[in-house]
């Protein structure tokens, strides 16, 4: 049995309506453009709010919320990573990959349920920015803009339909299920070595991600525009306005994650207190949301 049916037969569960397991424009929350950016700007406003606040105040520990926030996100990426690749590994066997990828079937209903799943947590990681203000941590470009862009870039590709997200999805779960541990367990004062693998892994997803959405692309406009003039493979599902906005934005993420790794591990010169200081706030600035993955990107939050 799936680990899918077994949740529907044996977990009760409230019935929901069509727009809480389907994304319908206008009746989904955060389903339109204007409220999405409203609630991005909001989402600015308040982090910088507290920032201006907190700034003759002795910073909040919230360690016990903080590891339950982490918790919560590292869980829930690996029970979601597990449902989505259940969902796509049969069309992966029965069609192969360039079907799963390409094809409108590959948008099956689970797999816009679970693509609807992934786009709220890209508003739940939101609280990390939140967190590191009361703390009076540095609120790193990287981070606040990763995280932003990240929920921009999952409701962009559900509105787009782009039958190529699952695996821009799934790379970012991964990462997720990893990042969000280790910041539970430095919350709680583990020392844990692997800190600069866990950017490089950031970095690799972002190189996987955009060999995929840039051959994705590809295929669509040569099969669209240049049938019979350029090679392809064929058609890859979605809108081009959606295809064309994940490019650009996860090539922006690889030179920033770039960026930040030989800041922060290959600086020449740098010592002990400068890194723990400057790098660490920017460092901790964006990792304690993500870097969404994106593509989550969280295609969408470290994303």
């Amino acid at each position: 049995m799936s680990l899918a049916n077994f949740i529907l037969d044996y977990v009760p569960l409230p019935t929901l309506p069509r727009h809480l397991y389907s994304f319908v424009e206008g009746q989904t929350p955060l389903s339109t453009a204007p409220v999405v950016f409203g609630t991005l700007a909001g989402y600015l406003a308040l982090i910088f709010g507290i920032q201006a606040a907190m700034k003759n105040q002795q910073p909040q520990k919230l360690n016990t919320l903080f590891q339950a926030h982490n918790v919560f996100l590292s869980a829930g990426s690996l029970l979601l990573l597990v449902l989505m690749l259940e969902e796509i590994v049969p069309i992966i066997w029965k069609n192969g990959i360039f079907s799963a990828m390409c094809d409108n079937e590959s948008w099956t209903p689970r797999m816009e349920f679970y693509y609807m799943i992934n786009y709220s947590f890209k508003y739940i990681e939101l609280l990390d920015t939140v967190f590191l203000a009361l703390k009076k941590k540095p609120l790193a470009f990287l981070h606040v803009f990763h995280h932003s862009a990240t929920a921009l870039l999952c409701y962009t590709q559900l509105v787009g339909k782009t039958s190529i997200s699952w695996t821009v999805i799934s790379l970012n779960l991964m990462v997720h299920v990893l990042m969000y541990y280790y910041y539970y367990a430095t919350a709680g004062g583990a020392r844990i070595w692997w800190k600069k693998y866990l950017t490089m892994m950031q970095i690799i997803q972002f190189v996987i991600d955009l060999f995929v959405v840039y051959f994705g692309t590809y295929g669509h406009f040569a099969a669209t525009y240049y049938d019979g003039i350029i090679p392809h493979m064929g058609n890859c599902a979605g809108s081009e306005t959606a295809a064309l906005f994940g490019c650009g934005l996860l090539t922006s993420y690889l030179g920033l994650f770039i960026k930040f790794y030989f800041q922060t591990y290959k600086k020449k010169g740098s010592k002990a207190p400068r890194a723990n200081g400057s790098v660490n706030g920017s460092a901790n600035g964006h990792a304690n949301g993500h870097a969404n993955g994106q593509a989550n990107g969280k295609t969408t939050k470290s994303e």
